[in-house]
């Protein structure tokens, strides 16, 4: 018997999301899955012949690039961040709608245009989107790399702007932060390793099914 393919889905916000679309893509997850206090990792579905694995974002891109996991689901912004070329993402799933902003303290907001800058000081943890977005507006950017706690970088002078994924915004309000840019609108893709997609029979199949489950919940 071969093994599982595994599906590599993210914790966090996404997570929630992805449920109801794998079950319309025909796998349930065992109930431990959908506890985020539970310490497994791995987990079996109501498909003998698919595991999944519960792993941070940015890791979901860099397992199936590795083909550790075959598929997955993962921001737009995680693959426009790593843009690994053993990446196929062949389906927009339609969830986890949010933008990547950039947002600085009300206070600096007032005193200039974005559009004005000639060099910015940045804390994300997407460098290489930040990076190539000012580059495009021919501004320099020097980023801060962090991997959390984003809003805490202009209110204790690591940097006076951050680059961060936004939803409601409620967050950057809490902490002080308006948003001045958007770099990008943000959605999951379902993306599926490129040598596991010519060698896994299941692959294709797979793919079929998530865009299926999309189209379903479209209609709904």
């Amino acid at each position: 018997m071969p093994d599982p393919i595994i599906i590599a889905v993210p914790k966090g916000r996404i997570l929630a999301e992805a449920v109801p679309l794998l079950a319309r893509a025909g796998i349930v997850p065992e109930a431990a899955f959908s506890d985020e206090d539970s310490r497994a990792l791995r987990f079996t579905t109501s498909n003998p012949g698919i595991d999944l694995i519960r792993v941070r974002a940015f890791d979901v891109a860099t397992f199936v690039a590795h083909g550790a996991a075959q598929l997955g689901i993962v921001g737009s912004d995680v693959l426009a961040e790593f843009d690994y070329s053993e990446l196929y993402a062949p389906v927009d799933l339609g969830i986890g709608h949010c933008r990547l902003s950039v947002a600085e303290p009300a206070s600096l907001a007032e005193q200039g245009d974005p559009r004005g800058w000639s060099h910015v000081r940045i804390a994300t943890k997407y460098p290489h989107v930040t990076a190539a977005h000012f580059t495009a507006r021919g501004v320099q950017a020097e980023c801060v790399k962090l991997n959390g706690a984003m809003e805490l970088a202009p209110l204790l002078g690591l940097a006076p702007r951050i680059v961060d994924l936004v939803s409601s915004g409620r967050t950057l309000k809490e902490n002080g932060l308006v948003e001045v840019d958007v770099i990008c609108e943000v959605t999951s893709r379902l993306i599926v390793n490129r040598a596991a997609f010519k060698t896994r029979a299941e692959v294709v199949p797979l793919v079929e099914a998530f865009r299926k489950a999309v189209a379903q919940d479209v209609a709904a």
